[in-house]
């Protein structure tokens, strides 16, 4: 049997790759990174992605969500991760819609809760 796979989703600086590093146990590059990890005796692959910015139009921010969108395309579950100090944003609401387009699981994560 394979490993499942999680996705870690959400805008920019949300704290994506602070909790990847975290579950994974040790500081790893950016933008849709892969690596085994194990939660509380569950062992899975932890992709992390850059920040997801739906409405730009920037060649870059658009490579991102490229990547993103392949991350999402093979996730068995999705993470998607708020920044609770900044409330619900509009990119937010526009990812939701597209995660919830993707009839995967997807968990709710409020990060930043200890600074807030």
């Amino acid at each position: 049997m394979s490993k499942p796979t999680v996705a870690i989703i959400g805008r920019p600086n949300v704290g994506k790759s602070t909790f990847f590093n975290y579950v994974v146990g040790k500081r790893i590059s950016r933008d849709r990174v892969y690596a085994d990890a194990n939660w509380r005796g569950r062992n899975f692959i932890l992709v992390d992605t850059g920040g997801i910015e739906p409405e730009s139009d920037d060649v870059i921010l658009s490579q991102m969500r490229r990547q993103a969108d392949m991350a999402i395309e093979i996730a068995d579950v999705i993470l998607f991760i708020t920044d609770i100090k900044q409330g619900v944003t509009a990119a937010d609401h526009d990812i939701a819609l597209m995660l919830k387009k993707s009839k995967k699981p997807i968990i709710l994560i409020c990060n930043k809760s200890d600074t807030f």
